[in-house]
């Protein structure tokens, strides 16, 4: 075997080992979603699924996951529009506008990336608690509204575009605004996707902030979902847990599939053009 096939054996066997340590144990998961309890513990383990799809319902049944569902989506879709607006807006301005102390602001900005989001649970708890936001959707979405991370990437991805196609449009008289609509934002279109999906992510896996500002059953999200039934189910049935945690994480992987193409353009956008 020559130098070049073995690396190249090597390579792959590498790729290979890396995806089974990322799909084992989401396979895992969804197998053991469908077995009944008695198979989920038992040695060797039973690798194919028992397609128990009563665990399901089980699960539907332990714990109002269709208030969860509604409570998720209008957060994850209220607080990931508001986050992409407001990355597109604060990178178009640090990039083509001009305004004292702009550099300042930006390392300021990117500094707060730095302080772990824990750190502000109780000025958040405080603030929203004085608005009477407490157990509301405002209370869920608003401190979270703001994104530095994906103002960081968009604002990368635009000092990439071409110049004079933005100087071209402000010969035509176009301001801001429409430069801003009908000629960066269609260029940043992978970028777009790539920072709306992670806002997406964020906001439908956030976990601590909703149980914190959360006092019913009726207003908790997904994630806390999961907990409540736990508590609900105990350690008897891990399948109907394994079952919701499924319902929980479906949607996100969806999305990373059908998104993955565009997230890869966004993502690498930068360096192919660079």
């Amino acid at each position: 075997m020559t130098a070049a096939r073995l690396r190249r054996v090597l390579l792959y066997a590498g790729l290979v080992a890396v995806g089974l340590l990322f799909i084992g144990p989401m396979y895992w998961l969804f197998s053991s979603a469908l077995k009944e309890s008695g198979d989920i513990y038992q040695f060797p383990p039973r690798w194919l699924p028992g397609w128990h799809f009563e665990n399901f319902a089980e699960a539907w049944r332990a714990a109002p996951f269709g208030d969860f569902f509604v409570n998720s989506v209008i957060v994850t879709a209220g607080g990931a529009t508001i986050k992409l607006v407001n990355a597109t807006l604060t990178a178009y301005a640090f990039v083509f506008l001009r305004f004292p102390y702009k550099n300042v602001i930006f390392l300021v900005m990117l500094g707060a990336l730095m302080v772990p989001n824990n750190v502000t649970l109780i000025v958040n708890y405080i603030t929203v608690s004085n608005l009477g936001w407490i157990n509301t959707y405002l209370g869920l979405i608003v401190p979270s509204a703001g994104s530095v991370f994906g103002m960081f990437l968009l604002r990368q991805y635009m000092l990439t575009l071409p110049g004079d196609i933005v100087e071209a449009a402000r010969v035509d008289g176009a301001g801001h605004l429409r430069i801003m609509w009908q000629v960066v934002l269609p260029m940043c279109k992978p970028m777009l996707v790539t920072v709306g999906i992670i806002a997406v992510v964020d906001m439908w896996n956030d976990f601590i902030w909703p149980l914190i500002v959360t006092n019913t059953v009726e207003m908790r999200t997904l994630p806390i979902g999961l907990l409540y039934l736990r508590s609900n189910e105990g350690y008897a049935n891990w399948g109907a847990i394994m079952a919701g945690t499924v319902m929980v994480a479906l949607p996100m992987l969806i999305l990373f599939l059908l998104a993955q193409r565009q997230i890869t353009r966004g993502l690498t956008g930068g360096a192919v053009k660079g």
